[in-house]
């Protein structure tokens, strides 16, 4: 075999095996599009697929073929894995509002802290001056 061949050979291989593990990686969810650039259709089996659960549903690229290229996920798995994605953002939503909340408070209280200080400052300020007064007079 002619070395540049089989050089070609390996990286249409290497390709290859890259394409199937993005695949792999981006099956999460409700798919958008399919790595293949290809539309997805919502596909129903029908009775006459003698399958043992009729009107199964799949999101399934409109070029598909079973090759590992293309997506072919049961609608059910995807909008499972859709709802866990959901739930985790509105999880991480309700933490970051409590968060907020407990902010909220510390920035009153530090606020109280502030006025406090400066009542303070005020009170050292004026005894400052009438102390320069009685000093320098």
């Amino acid at each position: 075999m002619d070395p540049e061949e089989d050089r070609r050979h390996s990286k249409k291989q290497h390709e290859h095996i890259n394409m199937l593990s993005f695949v792999a990686d981006s099956e999460y969810g409700i798919p958008k599009r399919c790595p293949c650039g290809g539309r997805l259709i919502n596909e129903v089996r029908g009775k006459e697929d003698y399958d043992t659960l009729p009107g199964k549903r799949f999101f399934t690229c409109r070029n598909y073929e079973a090759d590992g290229l293309h997506y072919r996920q049961p609608w059910v798995i995807g909008v499972q894995e859709e709802l866990e994605r959901l739930t985790k953002r509105v999880e991480e939503a309700e933490q970051v509002m409590l968060e907020v909340s407990n902010l909220s408070k510390q920035f009153e209280r530090l606020e109280e802290q502030v006025n406090s200080l400066n009542e303070a400052v005020y009170d050292l300020t004026v005894q400052v001056h009438s102390l320069e007064k009685v000093c320098f007079d």
